[in-house]
């Protein structure tokens, strides 16, 4: 059964309000004991469970809503299948096998608890191979950035296909990385273009060549934007999001119109933050330099087409490996004196944005 109780207009207001109160609590224990501390050990164990089983279930046992965007879409095509019609799209095949072959064992909001439970469980996996005990900062600052809650409500396979993707890429053998990257455009072809940037990482993984490449990227776009979308456009791609960049979008209705600076701003305070761990205090990671490229990558292509109508779809192609790029480094090894204080400042000033962005903006 869903959350029935709580009203559905307050239903995402509240999720950002419980965790405001975990990064506080987070953010208090990070200044007054050191990462390695038994008591700190202790709280970010207990508080990484409580944030991992909240967000699963509070997520996928919401209510069904158009407040959720395309999550009644996404209810309908589960309600045909389960009706008995069979698969009509191949688009994102996966997806649509798994929606099937869910409807023959399910209801609605198991199905919509099993999307959510494929959408964080994977981070939380990521996070545990990666940093180790310190997992719960890592997953924090995922659940936390300003487009998480958005494609585990909204985007749905899409958000699975990119908590897949970084489960790919997490992998040491590199036959499981092929197999969970080919599971993740299984479930949403979009995810073609960041698995593009790590193959090409993979033979150049050159950050600062990289990062020219992406302030490229915005001269040619301030000087050709529009040729650019209709380039891409052209291409043929059988993906709604090739529609988005020759479609109009009504500027009443949708903000992310014109080259946005704000979202440009944004996408470069991880593209600052990679270049300043890697150049500036030489920190070598294989992993991190994969990650952090083919972030820069896909944002370069996001920037590529930055004017066209609905291009915030294609910048959560990069966003969705932003805090990742963020905190790895500072999760793995020390770079700066009191170094547990900073992630503390980070973690606070990264989740104000989300805040400001979807509860006081939104108010």
């Amino acid at each position: 059964m869903s959350i029935g109780f709580i009203p559905v207009i307050y239903y995402t207001s509240l999720y950002y309000y419980i965790l405001l109160f975990v990064v506080l609590a987070t953010f208090f224990h990070t200044q007054i004991l050191n990462i390695s501390n038994r008591g700190n050990l202790n709280f970010i164990k207990t508080i990484g469970v409580f944030s991992l089983v909240f967000v699963v279930f509070y997520m996928g046992l919401r209510p069904i809503s158009e407040l959720f965007g395309d999550m009644v879409n996404y209810s309908n095509i589960f309600e045909d299948y389960k009706a008995g019609n069979p698969i009509e799209s191949l688009k994102d095949p996966l997806f649509h096998s798994f929606a099937l072959l869910s409807s023959k064992v399910m209801n609605i909001t198991t199905f919509f608890l099993l999307c959510s439970i494929l959408y964080i469980l994977p981070l939380y996996i990521v996070c545990k191979k990666w940093f180790k005990e310190y997992w719960f900062y890592g997953f924090l600052f995922l659940i936390i950035s300003f487009s998480f809650w958005a494609y585990g409500t909204n985007g749905i396979r899409n958000g699975i296909a990119t908590s897949l993707f970084l489960l790919g890429i997490s992998r040491d053998k590199r036959v499981w990385q092929i197999v969970w990257i080919l599971l993740a455009i299984g479930f949403h072809k979009s995810m073609l273009l960041p698995t593009i940037g790590f193959v090409i990482v993979n033979f150049y993984n050159k950050p600062k060549q990289v990062i020219a490449f992406w302030f490229l990227c915005i001269l040619l776009s301030l000087v050709g934007g529009k040729q650019f979308e209709i380039l891409f456009a052209s291409l043929g791609l059988e993906d709604e999001r090739i529609g988005y960049l020759t479609t109009e979008a009504d500027a009443s209705k949708f903000s992310s119109i014109g080259f946005r600076w704000d979202f440009l701003f944004y996408s470069g305070t991880a593209v600052f933050a990679g270049w300043y761990y890697i150049v500036k205090k030489k920190f070598n990671d294989k992993k991190y330099f994969w990650l952090y490229n083919t972030y820069v990558f896909a944002n370069a292509f996001w920037i590529l087409v930055i004017q066209a109508s609905f291009s915030n779809r294609f910048a959560y192609l990069s966003w969705f490996m932003m805090a990742l790029i963020i905190v790895y480094p500072l999760l793995k090894q020390k770079l700066f004196k009191n170094q547990h204080k900073k992630i503390g400042f980070i973690l606070l000033i990264y989740f104000i944005f989300t805040f400001f962005m979807n509860v006081i903006l939104v108010s």
